[in-house]
């Protein structure tokens, strides 16, 4: 081990000094000689390495680090003070090759990392080969919706009863979610009748379109244990006490956007429907059926060609997920983005359109 020393004179200096072009190369040349052995490296000659390494490369440029970490995340007895001080990292460019690969970072480091870190480095922890419990209950609490995604489509992943538990409640306003978890084979019957249950007729067939030979035979059955699950929204809901208080409305000069506001936010569903078809002229089974379908587009559309303000189209989108589901902050964002983008011209046109086919 005299030859690391030998190779770099003056190794102390270069530790504590100032000179980023000539710790740069000590840290290069030093990486480049474990990395070239590690195979050979008994434990305590992989401590040795790490004991110079830890006080040269958290100290170079980022290039230095970015490269010795991509290099290191795939060694087996990669010096464990190093990998944990890289994957800490703020610049994502470092952490994430051993986030996502470093066989040496225990469980205690990922989950304070998970905890104390951003998106970025959850999502690159959610593809790791294999996870925990205690980590993925740490991701499903913290991660945006893209984190949560691809921890549940990692086959590695292992969830808690609670960590299911929060899958399924956030599956519910995300159909991407919904099939993710839905085509887990680790996922018990009762969660998946659970995550069923929560879901819209239009996600359950695409799940079941989707699913392996096998999961298929559990979806149905548990499809068939859902009491009423497979019948049409037109079969479960009688809007004629709704359509008579809508028209007592119009002919009183008070059906308008206030009165339509209320209705959605007291989770009123067929009496908001009938309004929007008062307002529209589109029937109320045409508009059921499209705002009862697994995307909110029909809501801003209809929306905007009668001139709603965005509070009450965010009524009708939280009224459309049912008073026990919240959206996340990112899906209501995006509603409204695409929103405010829609021409009117765009959504009269559409509106036509569905007119047209209820004629037809």
């Amino acid at each position: 081990m005299a030859l690391a020393t030998s190779l770099i004179p003056g190794l102390d200096e270069l530790v504590r000094g100032d000179d980023p072009e000539r710790r740069a190369e000590a840290a290069r040349r030093i990486s480049d000689l474990f990395l070239d052995g590690a195979s050979r490296f008994k434990p305590e000659h992989v401590e040795f390495f790490d004991g110079i390494l830890i006080g040269l490369v958290p100290r170079t440029e980022l290039n230095v680090r970015a490269g010795i970490a991509e290099r290191l995340a795939v060694v087996a007895n990669a010096p464990r003070n190093l990998v944990g001080q890289l994957a800490r990292e703020d610049e994502i460019v470092i952490a994430g090759p051993l986030l996502r690969s470093s066989p040496v970072i225990d469980e205690k480091v990922l989950v304070e990392i998970a905890r104390e870190k951003g998106q970025e480095h959850l999502l690159a922890m959610a593809e790791r080969p294999t996870l925990s419990t205690g980590l993925t209950d740490v991701i499903v609490r913290r991660g945006d919706r893209e984190v949560v995604r691809r921890t549940a489509g990692n086959a590695g992943a292992a969830f808690s009863t609670a960590g299911y538990s929060v899958l399924i409640d956030r599956a519910g306003h995300d159909g991407v979610l919904m099939l993710a978890v839905g085509q887990r084979d680790d996922l018990s019957d009762d969660n998946l009748k659970e995550l069923l249950a929560g879901s819209i007729d239009a996600v359950r067939r695409r799940l079941l379109e989707a699913a392996r030979p096998a999961r298929r035979a559990a979806i149905k059955r548990v499809m068939g244990d859902i009491s009423g699950l497979m019948l049409p929204v037109e079969g479960r809901r009688n809007f004629e006490p709704a359509q008579r208080m809508i028209l007592a409305l119009h002919e009183a000069g008070n059906l308008d956007e206030n009165a339509l506001i209320e209705f959605a936010k007291a989770h009123k569903y067929e009496e908001s429907i009938a309004a929007l078809s008062a307002m529209s002229g589109v029937k109320i089974a045409t508009l059921d059926r499209l705002i009862a379908g697994d995307r909110y587009d029909p809501i801003l559309i209809i929306s905007r060609m009668i001139g709603l303000e965005w509070a009450t189209v965010q009524a009708l989108i939280l009224l459309r997920l049912g008073p026990n589901r919240v959206p996340s902050q990112a899906d209501i964002e995006g509603a409204r983005v695409n929103f405010a983008r829609l021409m009117p011209s765009t959504a009269e046109r559409v509106v036509n359109f569905w007119k047209a086919r209820q004629a037809a």
